[in-house]
């Protein structure tokens, strides 16, 4: 049965590139947006490339919960099934806002609630599909750039940094990951976290005026060896830098902070 993979942030970058190889490698690939107009144009930008129509366009900006309750509904309404969900989308240090703190739909910091909030409501709401489907995989894409979420003020709303709120993020996100595994054991639902590369030529990076390190490639090869390598059936809970196994920050694998995490996040998002 041809593979169904739902990859957030699709229409440009890293998610853009990882879908064309997936479309081209036989999958069906949901390619998500933050509207139907710019996901349609990447579906077809993504059929001309790979040379293959198994696209289909899903929209929701993940900077309004709302959105994301909709994009999940689409999604559990028009697929039979969903074998890998690549949770890709993401803002980065600078923009949107210019280096200043922005909020989101919801009041919530931008960064803390595109690039975790969102991904983690997005997943919990798919997860009765990904059970149903399984065996199944999670892929979140963090970043090695990593702060401990300051639970006194997880909204930075004193002391604001853009990089400091972006790398808060992620780690919240490996931290998830790591949680989200021991809570699926035995469903058949895998979940993984990796940073793709180092100031690879995305939007993101450029926005922030950073010169490129890593090849947008190398980051792909990452993340589609978590998406569909068989040696790596049944692996959960792990982190990689690249292609290698790697260790996040501390905070990740503090069982108390977690928890703690897990506690605040069903409460932001509705789900307590």
């Amino acid at each position: 049965m041809t593979p169904t993979v739902l990859v957030t942030g699709a229409t440009d970058g890293l998610g853009k590139a990882v879908a064309v190889e997936l479309a081209r490698a036989g999958a069906t690939v949901l390619v998500h947006g933050r509207s139907h107009e710019r996901a349609e144009a990447a579906a077809a930008e993504i059929t001309a490339a790979a040379g293959t129509g198994l696209l289909r366009a899903c929209a929701g900006d993940l900077a309004s919960l709302a959105q994301v309750r909709s994009l999940a509904e689409t999604i559990l309404d028009r697929e039979a099934q969903l074998d890998v969900l690549v949770n890709n989308a993401g803002v980065g240090t600078a923009e949107p806002g210019g280096g200043e703190r922005v909020e989101s739909a919801d009041g919530h910091e931008l960064r803390f609630a595109v690039n975790y909030l969102a991904p983690f409501l997005l997943t919990r709401l798919l997860e009765p599909l990904l059970v149903a489907s399984a065996p199944t995989r999670i892929v979140n894409v963090a970043s090695a750039g990593q702060a401990p979420v300051d639970f006194d003020d997880v909204m930075l709303e004193h002391g604001y940094d853009g990089s400091r709120a972006y790398s808060q993020s992620k780690l919240a996100m490996v931290a998830w990951t790591f949680d989200l595994a021991d809570r699926l054991a035995g469903t058949g639902v895998t979940a993984t976290a990796l940073h793709p590369g180092t100031y690879m030529p995305t939007k993101m990076v450029l926005a922030a005026g950073v010169e490129p390190f890593d090849s947008l490639e190398s980051g792909v090869r990452a993340t589609l060896r978590l998406v569909a390598d068989a040696e790596l059936d049944g692996i959960t809970g792990r982190y990689y830098s690249g292609l290698e196994e790697a260790r996040a920050r501390p905070q990740a694998y503090d069982p108390d902070a977690r928890a703690r995490l897990r506690e605040l996040s069903e409460r932001l998002v509705g789900l307590a």
